[in-house]
């Protein structure tokens, strides 16, 4: 038994995927935290964080940006908390993730979309604007907090690293603000160096683009800036994936082996299937299936 919702974030099993492949490949299923993905994890960090040295307090508003999960998160929190929350997001982004962030009594402000986060027009640049002029709030920020990394350094990390009994070989995992592949990466290789960590980002993003980014439909994924949360030190290599790619692997891991998956682990999927050709007999990977496919039902991606 939990002592709350709050302690029941975490500890989420692995499930073996893909058979037929020269070593193991396993699927953290991180849509099964309680607020439905792997953001649960993160959010709670720094919200606590923040909370221990005094920056939040009762009463006060949480505003952030988000593509929809770590805003689930964060409204799920602050729920369970008595904290009011606003958070910024795109008209890209699903309605089940809009949606769900009012279920839990928090705001949504919606903004078109950008190239880049640091466009004064982006969703981010207009939760840092609304957060100044905002009395009693606090911004968590998850694409330019340290934090954001070291909860899963803490969590996923050290999970993994316990439940594969220290064998893992390869970890997999989407890149987006960077925290989830840096913050784990970084406790795996601290454990054993010769893990390698394999990041997988959006084909059309900023960091994949070198600089010059293109509009992509892949949700919660896709490093659109040079942030301070990404750390390419732990990162062995990228893999690129397109929408169609992604998109055709979610449906793939639906219909074929009964995951029902958002775009990230689609991408995250296709990825370890096109690396898994570099698997010996004895390597395990880990993939990283960071929230559930209902949240993109409306899309039209199963279809």
């Amino acid at each position: 038994m939990k002592k709350d919702l709050l302690h029941a974030i975490g500890n989420t099993p692995l499930a073996k995927i893909f058979e037929h492949n020269p070593g193991s490949i396993y699927a953290k299923l991180e849509y099964l935290n309680p607020g439905g993905s792997i953001k649960d994890r993160s959010a709670l960090y720094m919200v606590e964080w923040a909370e221990h040295r005094g920056l939040l307090k009762p009463g006060m508003t949480i505003i952030d940006a988000s593509s929809g999960n770590h805003g689930i998160a964060l409204a799920m929190i602050g729920a369970i908390k008595g904290y009011n929350v606003i958070i910024c997001s795109t008209e890209k982004h699903s309605k089940e993730k809009i949606n769900t962030i009012k279920a839990y009594g928090a705001q949504v402000r919606t903004f078109a979309p950008t190239d880049s986060l640091e466009d004064p027009n982006s969703y981010h640049s207009q939760a840092v604007l609304l957060q100044k002029n905002t009395p009693n709030s606090y911004m968590p920020n998850q694409y330019c907090n340290p934090l954001n990394a070291e909860a899963h350094y803490h969590g996923i990390g050290k999970e993994i690293w316990q439940q594969t009994d220290g064998k893992i070989t390869h970890l997999i995992a989407a890149a987006g603000t960077g925290g989830t592949v840096s913050g784990a990466g970084k406790f795996l290789k601290e454990m054993n160096p010769n893990i390698k960590v394999i990041g997988v980002d959006a084909a059309n993003s900023y960091r994949s683009t070198k600089g010059n980014p293109k509009p992509y439909k892949l949700e919660g994924m896709g490093v659109d800036s040079e942030s301070i949360v990404l750390d390419n030190s732990v990162i062995d290599e990228f893999i690129e994936v397109t929408d169609d790619q992604g998109i055709d692997m979610m449906k793939n891991l639906a219909h074929k082996h009964g995951f029902l998956v958002g775009p990230s682990s689609g991408a995250v999927a296709y990825a370890a299937y096109v690396y898994s050709k570099n698997l010996r007999p004895n390597d395990i990977a880990v993939i990283l299936f960071g929230d559930s496919g209902r949240a993109y039902l409306s899309k039209g991606f199963y279809e």
